[in-house]
């Protein structure tokens, strides 16, 4: 899981990098209707599962959340297949 999680923080990451270009080329307003806002939740979520005692009764669905949304970037030549939830 642990890789997994690295892994969702590199791609929110690379599309941070990739938001910031955009907004130096086209400005503040081209983000109005981006997915940052998404981004920080996600990657708060991987914060707080790293912070996370492995007992913690939430573990198991934060795994399971974190599996899900890490579907989103399937096509990344580094998604493993057994991260699927």
């Amino acid at each position: 899981m642990d890789d997994l999680v690295e892994f969702l923080v590199a791609r929110i990451m690379d599309d941070n990098h990739a938001y910031a270009y955009v907004a130096g080329t086209l400005g503040g307003e081209a983000l109005l209707d981006s997915h940052l806002p998404m981004l920080d939740l996600i990657e708060q979520l991987a914060n707080d599962y790293r912070a996370m005692d492995p007992s913690d009764s939430r573990s198991a669905g934060l795994a399971y959340a974190l599996r899900v949304l890490g579907q989103s970037y399937a096509e990344h030549p580094a998604y493993q297949q057994e991260w699927r939830p």
